[in-house]
């Protein structure tokens, strides 16, 4: 059975060009046995949470059994607050979270922050028995390594996974993302 993967890019302009790189990476590294669904996120270079947020939800419909949830940067905060918030109906096999900024606390304070801090207490509301997996790269240029101690500290229950170099997209290269993907369901 086709396993479902839903890629949420990041945001800024021209940010779904970019991480198409990465999508086609994890879809390359998965093989045929994973379907990878990268949709086009609306105006990307505002990123409303609320926009994402029900774009998200109805890629979901269309989509059967159990999914993998792949978020990069900006679009992997949106990725975890949905989550946080939503009762979701369908079964969430994996969360995969990308140089994820961290906002608010000791993250990110920009104007409009608020829409995507994390409400406290958030971690109790994710789905039960889920893997989460976190992946920063000390190099990032863009999100500050720092921020993967503060989702870890958040989320103690996820794997984090330090890389010494990749930048801000990995050097377009998810295999390690893959590698993880493949053990779900079999510990």
């Amino acid at each position: 059975m086709t396993k479902h993967v839903l890629f949420i890019q990041g945001a800024g302009e021209g940010a779904f060009e970019e991480d198409k790189k990465l999508a086609a990476s994890l879809k390359k590294a998965l093989g045929t046995d994973y379907e990878i669904h990268y949709p086009t996120m609306l105006d990307e270079d505002n990123a409303s949470y609320e926009r994402w947020k029900q774009q998200i939800e109805k890629e979901l419909t269309v989509m059967q059994g159990s999914i993998i949830l792949v978020g990069h940067s900006v679009g992997a905060s949106i990725v975890i607050k949905w989550l946080s918030e939503a009762e979701v109906k369908k079964p969430i096999a994996g969360i995969f979270l990308i140089a994820a900024p961290f906002w608010g606390g000791n993250g990110w304070r920009y104007e409009g922050y608020e829409e995507l801090a994390l409400p406290k207490g958030f971690a109790a509301k994710l789905p039960k028995g889920t893997s989460i997996f976190l992946y920063q790269s000390r190099d990032d240029e863009t999100v500050p390594f720092e921020h993967l101690a503060l989702y870890a500290q958040v989320l103690p229950q996820a794997t984090a996974r330090e890389l010494d170099a990749g930048g801000h997209q990995l050097n377009n290269d998810l295999s390690e993302v893959a590698r993880d993907i493949k053990t779900l369901g079999k510990g």
